[in-house]
């Protein structure tokens, strides 16, 4: 009865969204699926099914889960992660540690012994200076990138010869292990820098024709398809599938159908409803680890948010008006909990472990009457110094985002809160401060997305920070909240420099019960990576860090 009511909700208010049109694109048209080329009988060629197309290519520029986890086809970590998520050396000869003598005895120099043996597809050597390039070229102001974080916390690089990369840090950076997690190629962009003063509209960064992972990147027509084909110069093992052909489509549906009908050899971000049908067609369901919850973050800021935005007591009404436990059983099938803690997939630092707010109507209206916000027109709608409780929710077209949005907006409307609902493509949502991104333009009081600690599974956040609000002159700031907490911004300053285990996970362990107190993010559904593994794959093994670290060992039967 309770799995009809959820679907009821979804359908009625999906279908006043489209005729409404209430601010957000249009869900995507159906179109043909695109094919890959023919091929040779001999020639392996896997598909994969994203639901969600890249926004460039290039490691400083790119944001979105689907362009970082494609970065490992094509492009290459210092370190990358096994499938129990643990770290393993790739470019450098180990992991750097006070005890072998990468680490110096006051965390403020880390050095890097690169392998002598790896090097780009086009057979030019992979030295200090492609690791020093790109971290010039991230923090560098004239280079519109997604983030400078955590670049920005070295503060010089020396490359005394061609194997050793020595970081430079003005305090201790506990999160230094989330560092080269993708490199640009000196040889190719330096040129390209040196004539333009910026990278922002170099070629390279949606044609990466030269990178140094097991694939090469081939081609990439938008809105349809990418291809990455067997890179000859790789450095390990070459891989066994000749070619990775990834095929953009429109929604999850179509990922379903593609694969029950066994037109794709893997898919993604699987919904729950999804699982059982595509078992029974011989998929195979895996689902990895990953750091990630579905959670909703609030916009908190005098200049752009809803004054009602600002209450806690307000924000702790709207957690307790959503009845999300019900939506995870209901939609989710049971299977994923409702996370009270940003760092619910890291125990040791949910200590103690924090309960979620309960589904409470009742409760959350008494808090909305003693803030103030009561429904004095007689409007259904609650009000206060004649400002309606009127506040916008944005996500992208992902299925089971726009059924909660459904759901969201019956369940606030039943105690006074009108909640308009956006959603958008990819592409759109993701943008930056400098594309005028929907996050960024502080219309949007509610953001939902699922996310990680900064480099899970190092437990680092660096969102919130007041340095990281976005501006004209700090245009990659990624605090798109526009949310400066003093205090908060301290103890996140303070466990990013705390090398010692116990000390930071006494930190964040405070930071923790902040955001849960203070409502500045709330929990929605622990978002583990779901993958659907066709039949004809083989030697497939899935990182929650980096997911395609073994993907050279893939085969296909």
């Amino acid at each position: 009865m309770k799995r009809n009511l959820y679907l009821l909700l979804s359908l009625v208010v999906l279908a006043s969204m489209i005729l409404t049109a209430c601010g957000g694109n249009a869900p995507a048209t159906t179109e043909p699926l695109a094919t890959e080329p023919a091929a040779p009988a001999d020639k392996k060629v896997a598909t994969f099914i994203w639901t969600q197309e890249f926004t460039t290519l290039s490691p400083p520029y790119s944001s979105g889960w689907f362009t970082l986890a494609t970065r490992q086809f094509w492009s290459c970590w210092a370190w990358e992660y096994n499938e129990k998520n643990e770290v393993y050396p790739k470019l450098v000869t180990e992991i750097p540690s006070i005890e072998n003598g990468g680490i110096s005895e006051d965390g403020l120099t880390i050095t890097l012994n690169l392998r002598d043996d790896i090097q780009w597809s086009d057979g030019e050597p992979i030295t200090s200076e492609d690791f020093r390039f790109t971290w010039a070229m991230t923090v560098d102001p004239s280079n519109t990138v997604a983030s400078t974080y955590p670049y920005d916390q070295v503060t010089g690089i020396e490359t005394p010869d061609a194997q050793t990369v020595v970081m430079k840090f003005d305090e201790p950076f506990s999160a230094w292990s989330t560092l080269w997690w993708g490199l640009i190629p000196a040889h190719i962009l330096q040129p390209v820098y040196d004539a333009e003063s910026t990278l922002d509209n170099a070629e390279w960064n949606n044609k990466p024709t030269v990178g140094c992972g097991p694939y090469n990147f081939a081609e990439w027509e938008s809105g349809s398809f990418a291809r990455f084909v067997r890179n000859d110069n790789y450095f390990d093992p070459a891989p066994k599938i000749d070619e990775i052909f990834i095929r953009f489509v429109p929604d999850d549906a179509a990922q379903t159908n593609a694969l029950v009908a066994g037109d794709a050899d893997l898919g993604t971000f699987i919904p729950y409803s999804e699982t059982p049908k595509l078992k029974e067609a011989g998929i195979e369901i895996m689902v990895q680890p990953s750091g990630y919850n579905e959670g909703i973050y609030f916009q908190v800021n005098d200049e752009f948010s809803h004054p009602a935005m600002l209450d806690v007591n307000v924000r702790k009404a709207i957690a307790m008006a959503l009845d999300r436990d019900g939506f995870n059983q209901d939609v989710n099938l049971g299977v994923v909990k409702t996370p009270a803690s940003y760092w619910d997939a890291l125990p040791y630092y949910n200590d103690p472990p924090l309960e979620p707010y309960p589904y409470d109507p009742e409760a959350a209206k008494a808090l909305l009457d003693e803030a103030g916000w009561v429904d004095s027109n007689g409007d259904g709608t609650r009000d206060k110094d004649g400002v309606e409780f009127v506040i916008q929710h944005g996500t992208v077209t992902r299925d089971v985002r726009q059924e909660f949005q459904a759901v969201a907006q019956q369940q606030l409307a039943e105690v006074g809160i009108k909640l308009e609902i956006f959603n958008y493509d990819a592409d759109i949502f993701w943008g930056t401060y400098a594309d005028n991104g929907p996050n960024y333009t502080g219309e949007l009081d509610l953001q939902q997305w699922s996310d990680a600690p900064t480099g899970f599974p190092d437990p680092d956040i660096y969102y919130w920070l007041c340095s990281e609000i976005p501006t004209d002159e700090n245009p990659a700031g990624t605090n798109s909240f526009f949310l400066c907490d003093e205090e908060l911004d301290a103890l996140i300053q303070l466990q990013a420099t705390q090398l010692v285990p116990e000390e930071r996970q006494e930190t964040i362990s405070k930071i923790n019960q902040m955001f849960y107190d203070k409502v500045y993010w709330l929990g929605l559904w622990q978002d583990p990576d779901v993958w659907a593994v066709g039949p004809r794959l083989t030697g497939v093994k899935f990182s929650g860090v980096s997911p395609f670290f073994n993907i050279a060992e893939w085969d296909i039967k």
